[in-house]
């Protein structure tokens, strides 16, 4: 026997949680429906047709009918059941497909969700997301539900011995089942603007007395230039959305849920933060186009706040 700190750490997860309650002779729901409407529309041809057809052709008609009926109701296909393979292929199908993009000069078509523009040469498809709106404390207003973000760190948890592996592991399935409304834990890589950095430290190099200490700081930020000039260097970001639905005060119930989300996070040794307006609005940007140097540290500003210059008359004002 290996001692208790080495013992593997295990928790008992139910893989069967999405799979749909049987109803009768170990059938869903679904595939009741689907044979009893297939059944009907075989009872239907029998009564209809039944005494005017010899027993050969009448066998030949219900077969192909029962046979369909059975393959939509208990196939699968690439995880999906029947029916919902072919309805899906079926919106494929109708769909518009663009494969590759249009030639120089002739754009083509714009999508649904772009834009219309007066002359198609310059139009520019912009995306249109869900979110319609921002508060200052950091609800996002997605039309039916509300969000809040929650930015944490990730946990080194190879390091720990079995036990430690073990609290964690239940701590964050504790976690998990006491939550009551979607959530989603969103890990991405972005790309790390060092060349920002490095320049910060340069110019902050100059304000150092010391001759060593600022030529210390000034190798340093040519290494960082160095490292950003002939590597990709990334660093991972981990977003957890908190949702809330109702029509009164979804807000105050997503910011607490959130709240809950973080305190919980942190007890395994996560750094976590519940986002305000303005990051929440720059983890939004930075994730409409994620392999572009962005620094989601510094808050943007809300979509519908104005952004006046210092008053010497060179920086006008705008709203976002």
């Amino acid at each position: 026997m290996r001692p208790s700190e080495d013992a593997p750490p295990q928790a008992r997860i139910p893989a069967d949680v999405d799979t749909p309650d049987k109803i009768v002779y170990g059938l869903t729901a679904r595939q009741v429906a689907i044979l009893a409407v297939a059944a009907a529309l075989g009872y239907g041809i029998v009564r209809s047709v039944g005494t005017l057809l010899p027993q050969p052709v009448l066998i030949a008609v219900l077969t192909p009918l029962a046979g369909a009926a059975i393959v939509l109701a208990l196939g699968r296909r690439d995880g999906l059941s029947m029916d919902a393979w072919l309805m899906a292929a079926l919106r494929h199908t109708r769909g518009p497909k663009r494969l590759a993009p249009a030639a120089a000069g002739h754009p083509g078509a714009a999508p649904d969700w772009a834009p219309g523009t007066a002359t198609p040469a310059t139009a520019v498809p912009v995306l249109r997301l869900p979110a319609t709106a921002i508060s200052a404390t950091g609800v996002v207003d997605v039309g039916t539900h509300a969000v809040a973000l929650v930015a944490c760190s990730t946990v080194n948890i190879g390091l720990r011995t079995g036990d430690e592996q073990a609290a964690l592991i239940g701590s964050y399935g504790r976690w998990l089942n006491s939550l009551s409304a979607p959530v989603q834990i969103v890990i991405s890589a972005q790309r790390v603007d060092l060349s920002r950095h490095a320049h910060r430290i340069a110019d902050n190099s100059e304000t150092i007395a010391h001759p060593a200490l600022a030529g210390a700081a000034r190798d340093y930020a040519r290494f960082l230039d160095d490292l950003a000039a002939h590597r990709d260097p990334l660093w991972r970001t981990v977003t957890v959305a908190v949702t809330a639905t109702g029509e009164k005060a979804r807000d105050i119930e997503v910011l607490r849920r959130a709240a809950h989300a973080a305190s919980a996070l942190s007890a395994l040794g996560a750094q976590t933060t519940v986002l305000d307006g303005g990051h929440a609005a720059a983890v939004l940007t930075c994730a409409t186009d994620p392999y572009t140097p962005a620094d989601v540290t510094w808050a943007r500003a809300l979509p519908d706040a104005a952004i006046t210059g210092s008053g010497d008359g060179h920086a006008p004002t705008a709203m976002v």
